[in-house]
């Protein structure tokens, strides 16, 4: 049973050279059988491709499930993107996940292939090269400016978080003044900053002027408090700075030596958040546009890739000439499986389909042998894995 959070495009064969009255007729089957099966659907069309050889048509059978997978996942990974850089907010989603500003239904359920951009005379090979060529390129540039935006993301939130934690770890420009510290070019003292949680500080206050030798009686003083953390001066020699410091440790004191006293200290970490700040937002909005066109473009690669693919297993399937009758449904989640059964009943005379490309008596499983002549033992596996008496590809639907 397909998706039915997918677009299924079904492709038979075209009788009398007459696809609107197979498409009227599909469409009043459709209606009479429960109104609602589907919710929408459109006919499509084949441009003139050229089937090439049996061999080729095989090879490019089994590569292209597996290229369908990979490419399917770029386009996922758009959709991901984007997602995280509108924080799930599913109706911004909606107004990006555009094909040249067209809604995924307005495209898929009237498409046409671009003869502009993907030319029909190449061999069905070179396209789908082409087809890849082009979603390998727009995942590359997506992921380089993901990691330039992760990047200036990350740096943003290491500057919030020094702002935003306890006093054990924010920064301390803003806590502390110069009044706090001993004169820096004092040749002989320091003064250290030290965190100590709240349930320690009657602890601190008893034991800090001998935790080492040579510790400045005194001159400990508590400068701020938190929830968790009481912020203390201290000044020592510092010939025995890093015992004290080893000391404090001992006694789960924190020593900020992350931090010293610059007079420039805090109008530069101000000016760096603001920088960072600027960076994340320029970014975030360069890539935000960026996943949108490319997600554009990557899409209507994709439905390119799927007409392909389903049109490939056409000609395996039902032989030539390749004139087949194609159409794009958006299946109604609540009636996927009245609309399938709809579908088959409608299709059921192609459940026999012999060498000539006219309908037979053969059984259900064969249909694809009799339409390309007798295949190889190693595709027979292959050719016999169609589940359907027509063809069904599914392409990925935006679910928002």
């Amino acid at each position: 049973m397909p998706s039915d959070l997918a677009y299924w495009i079904i492709s038979v064969p075209l009788e009398d050279n007459d696809p609107h009255r197979m498409f009227s007729e599909l469409g009043s089957k459709l209606l009479s059988d429960g109104g609602s099966a589907s919710s929408d659907f459109g006919q499509l069309s084949f441009p003139p491709l050229k089937t090439g050889t049996l061999e080729s048509l095989i090879s490019l059978s089994e590569d292209l499930p597996k290229l369908d997978t990979t490419y399917t996942q770029i386009v996922v990974k758009i959709i991901d993107t984007l997602r995280a850089l509108l924080n799930n907010d599913e109706s911004a989603l909606a107004q990006h996940v555009l094909i040249n500003e067209q809604s995924l239904d307005d495209y898929m359920l009237s498409w046409s292939w671009n003869t502009q951009k993907y030319r029909a005379d190449r061999s069905l090979r070179e396209t789908v090269d082409m087809l890849g060529k082009e979603l390998n390129s727009i995942d590359s540039v997506m992921k380089q400016k993901l990691a330039n935006y992760n990047s200036a993301k990350s740096q943003l939130q290491q500057l919030q978080r020094k702002k935003l934690g306890n006093l054990s770890q924010k920064s301390l420009a803003d806590v502390v003044h110069k009044e706090d510290f001993v004169d820096a070019q004092s040749e002989y003292l320091e003064t250290l900053l030290v965190a100590v949680p709240k349930n320690n500080v009657k602890d601190w206050q008893a034991k800090y002027e001998r935790l080492t030798n040579m510790v400045v009686p005194r001159s400990s003083h508590k400068i701020d408090a938190d929830s968790e953390y009481a912020l203390f001066n201290v000044t020592v020699f510092k010939k025995v700075k890093d015992e004290f410091v080893q000391k404090c440790r001992e006694n789960k004191f924190v020593v900020r030596t992350d931090f010293s006293w610059d007079d420039e200290l805090v109008s530069r970490q101000r000016q760096e958040l603001e920088d960072a700040g600027d960076s994340e937002k320029e970014l975030w909005t360069e890539l935000l546009r960026l996943a949108r066109t490319n997600f554009s473009e990557a899409y209507q690669a994709l439905a390119h890739l799927k007409i392909v693919r389903t049109f490939v297993e056409s000609v395996l399937r039902y032989g030539l000439p390749a004139d087949y009758f194609a159409v794009s449904i958006r299946p109604n989640a609540k009636r996927s499986k009245a609309l399938m059964a709809t579908l088959q009943s409608h299709f059921k005379y192609l459940e026999g389909y012999n060498e000539s490309g006219k309908k037979g008596k053969n059984k259900k499983g064969s249909k694809a042998e009799a339409s390309v002549g007798d295949a190889p033992g190693e595709y027979a596996q292959l050719l016999e894995e169609e589940q359907f008496a027509f063809v069904l590809t599914e392409q990925y639907m935006v679910a928002v």
